[in-house]
């Protein structure tokens, strides 16, 4: 089988792929030596001639380490290598070794252009002990760059949560085999700067989750017309500005027609946009391809009544915002939805499910999907997709600046878009994300949720097969 690069492993779960390898036949220095060398030009590239730094741990991480400090001083790069603790396996003993050069005691704070944490790697699950954590801060200090080998020290894998207050920031991880929930996952994810991957053969893990990509959306056919590309469905209520907006999103992420469905006609609405004041009979129409509730629902009287109507329609279903407020058990309707909560409407399903609400985010979303039947788009600075299926898909980091007012009735309507267009959710939620973080990226600094609207067609174009 071949590597699988966008596969994300817990700690358990990378441990047994790398057994499997040596049990395959490929030797543990071998491996050892293809991630400490792919670490050592790395940081070769980012010193650009400077002195390295190479802090080495008592595990393989550290043996990776001297590796990696061979390797700069087979290039010509000035190193200095810091044995925090003494090697105690037998492949660092080895690395060690085979460096040949000298290796300073943890009492050493050189100044250098480039720091390498090989400390701990992703088998870190208490805190750093004093000595250590004051060695890796004062290192830190003295070093403009940081690298680290696999995932920062002091960072715990599988839940991303910092073992130690305070823990710097570096410039650049190096993950080494297959990605760490730990890469993605909020503490820990602003702490890591760039994410670059080496591979090492690591396969395929059955049932493990996967980053989110760049999707491959393809330009409407030849004989396309606007319902054959797919009629979405709007259906407003008390508050009718966030579903203009999400809207207005979802008529440039794909769809062919997007109709808001209000009675009365609100102020506002856009000539683009057709408004249907039949309103909760136009469900009826056959032509609807999906449907979005909730931006702009509100939670007076009568709205539970259009959710639940828009729910009888048996048309594929995106439910945001406060239509996931009067969400629960037995809500009719078998058609696929997306949920797409944020963590304070997560809490209100959780509660209406009868859900702990305990857990990484990842199972938290994996519980209520499979709870409800429903895709779970957890947004927030960490997002998470989850499916009855029990896939989980987490995504990178997007642009800080969609912390803005209705930044997630545009991530709705460009959801509920795509679902429009193709009618799988699951697909439709991974498509969503990944455009609304591209229009981020694409709207630059301190926009609006308006002008993040706009950009979803440059998005598209993006993602375009």
């Amino acid at each position: 089988m071949k590597a699988d690069l966008r596969q994300v492993l817990d700690v358990a779960a990378m441990r047994a792929a790398e057994a499997a390898l040596i049990a395959g036949g490929t030797p543990a220095q071998a491996l050892m030596e293809t991630a400490g060398r792919a670490l050592g030009e790395w940081a070769r590239r980012l010193a650009a001639g400077r002195p390295v730094t190479v802090l080495c741990g008592p595990g393989n991480n550290g043996g990776d380490g001297y590796v990696a400090a061979r390797y700069l001083t087979e290039h010509g790069v000035p190193v200095t290598v810091i044995a925090a603790r003494e090697p105690v396996t037998p492949e660092a003993r080895a690395a060690r070794s085979a460096f040949g050069g000298e290796v300073l005691g943890p009492g050493e704070f050189p100044r250098g252009g480039v720091l390498l944490d090989c400390l701990f790697g992703s088998g870190l699950s208490r805190p750093l002990p004093d000595d250590l954590f004051f060695l890796l801060t004062g290192l830190v200090e003295l070093h403009p760059l940081r690298i680290a080998a696999d995932l920062p020290s002091g960072i715990e894998a599988d839940t991303g949560a910092c073992l130690n207050p305070g823990l710097p920031r570096f410039d650049l991880t190096v993950a080494l085999g297959a990605w760490k929930h730990a890469h993605f996952a909020m503490p820990a994810a602003p702490l890591m700067g760039a994410l670059r991957l080496v591979d090492i053969g690591v396969t395929e893990v059955p049932g493990a989750a996967r980053v989110l990509g760049r999707p491959r959306i393809t330009p409407p056919a030849a004989d396309a017309h606007k319902y054959r590309r797919g009629l979405l469905a709007v259906v407003t209520g008390a508050m009718p500005g966030a579903s203009l907006l999400a809207a207005e999103a979802a008529q440039r992420a794909g769809a062919g027609y997007v109709k808001l469905l209000a009675s009365p006609r609100p102020e506002g609405v856009p000539a683009s946009l057709v408004c249907d004041e039949s309103d909760l009979a136009a469900l009826a129409d056959p032509r609807i391809a999906a449907l979005l509730v909730g931006p702009g629902l509100g939670r007076v009287s009568g709205a539970e009544a259009r959710l639940r109507a828009a729910l009888e329609a048996e048309r594929p279903i995106v439910l945001d915002a406060d239509a996931l407020m009067l969400l629960g058990p037995g809500s009719p309707g078998t058609a696929p939805r997306v949920l797409t909560p944020h963590e304070g409407e997560m809490a209100a399903l959780e509660t209406a499910f009868g859900l702990s609400g305990h857990g990484t985010r990842r199972a938290r979303a994996l519980a209520l999907a499979e709870a409800a039947g429903a895709v779970v788009l957890l947004k927030g600075p960490d997002s998470v997709i989850a499916a009855p299926s029990g896939d989980v898909t987490v995504s990178p980091r997007a642009s800080t600046w969609l912390s803005v007012a209705g930044s997630g009735d545009v991530l709705a309507g460009i959801v509920a878009s795509r679902l429009a267009v193709h009618g799988d959710a699951l697909l439709a939620a991974e498509e969503g994300l990944w455009l609304h973080g591209e229009a981020a990226r694409l709207a630059g600094p301190a926009f609006t949720a308006g002008d993040l609207a706009a950009a979803t067609g440059p998005a598209i174009a993006a993602a375009l097969a």
